[in-house]
């Protein structure tokens, strides 16, 4: 055989070997297509609860896409949160820790400003609610104190109260209210602690508070409720309801904000992990821990 005719033959062998290697070769998946391995199911919707009594549209990410949204530019990037009554030492701390979380969980630098005073609120947007504690309206919260309030590099400012709020005459209370086009929103603190927060309902009312606030901000990212696996993106009814919702956005979720707020994925979820493994939060340190492990 010639020595030309034998290196075509090796030639023709290795690059078919090279051909076949290569087509056996499994695809490698994606961020979101990996971490869609720890989405967890929605259970069949109970009487009471949000999917129960709102018939909602599943938003694709095309849907997302078409959907007017802020989106941080720059000059106009940091979350700021406007704490508005009277807080103690550990609604203070709270509100810190609900801080690190956000800059964490949206990868946007966040801050804290001065807190208000609850004079803030007219006579004419309290009410009592039926327990006999005041209430505020939280519309007014949005409208007349933080839509004037929001610093010109804000891309959002979330209110945080330690007051009850309610957002029309026939609703017993909300959690919290944004506005969307405007980029604000208002979250109470009130029933995350059953109205006395002290260090053996900290993590909880803080797990609770934490939920709430990336729920209403992503909203004003875009992010309808979501109804495709257990996130905290899913609507509430009450607190029963919120506490059942992980704190871990599902991978559609995480796939929508992502594609707004330009971020390193695995520095996100190392970051959240960090800060879960430090509060002693076991479960969302789990979630976070096995969604690590399938994109190392």
């Amino acid at each position: 055989m010639s020595r030309e005719k034998y290196n075509f033959i090796f030639i023709f062998f290795l690059s078919a070997a090279f051909l076949f290697l290569f087509s056996c070769r499994k695809k490698e998946k994606t961020y979101v297509e990996a971490i869609a391995l720890n989405d967890v199911k929605l259970s069949h919707p109970k009487p009471g609860s949000w999917r129960y009594s709102h018939d909602e549209k599943f938003q694709q990410f095309e849907d997302f896409q078409k959907t007017r949204k802020i989106t941080p530019e720059p000059g106009k990037n940091i979350i700021y949160l406007q704490p508005i009554g009277t807080f103690n030492e550990l609604q203070t701390k709270e509100i810190e820790l609900t801080k690190e979380y956000l800059a964490i969980y949206f990868q946007l630098e966040t801050k804290v400003l001065p807190a208000l005073p609850s004079t803030v609120f007219p006579e004419a947007v309290k009410r009592n609610s039926k327990e006999g504690h005041e209430q505020i309206l939280a519309g007014y919260v949005l409208d007349s104190i933080l839509i004037k309030r929001k610093p010109k590099d804000a891309v959002i400012l979330m209110g945080i109260t330690e007051k009850d709020l309610f957002p029309q005459s026939d609703w017993n209370y909300i959690f919290g209210l944004a506005s969307y086009e405007n980029g604000v929103g208002v979250t109470s603190m009130y029933r995350f602690y059953n109205g006395h927060l002290t260090i053996s309902n900290f993590n909880e009312s803080l797990n609770r508070l934490l939920k709430i606030s990336s729920h209403e901000i992503g909203h004003m990212f875009g992010i309808s409720h979501c109804l495709n696996a257990n996130c905290v993106m899913n609507g509430t009814n009450s607190l029963t309801e919120t506490d059942y919702h992980v704190a871990r956005a599902c991978s559609l979720c995480q796939m929508k904000l992502n594609s707004s707020i330009k971020y390193d994925n695995k520095k996100r979820l190392l970051e959240l992990k960090n800060y879960f493994e430090k509060l002693h939060f076991n479960s969302e340190l789990s979630r976070a821990t096995q969604d690590l492990n399938l994109v190392q």
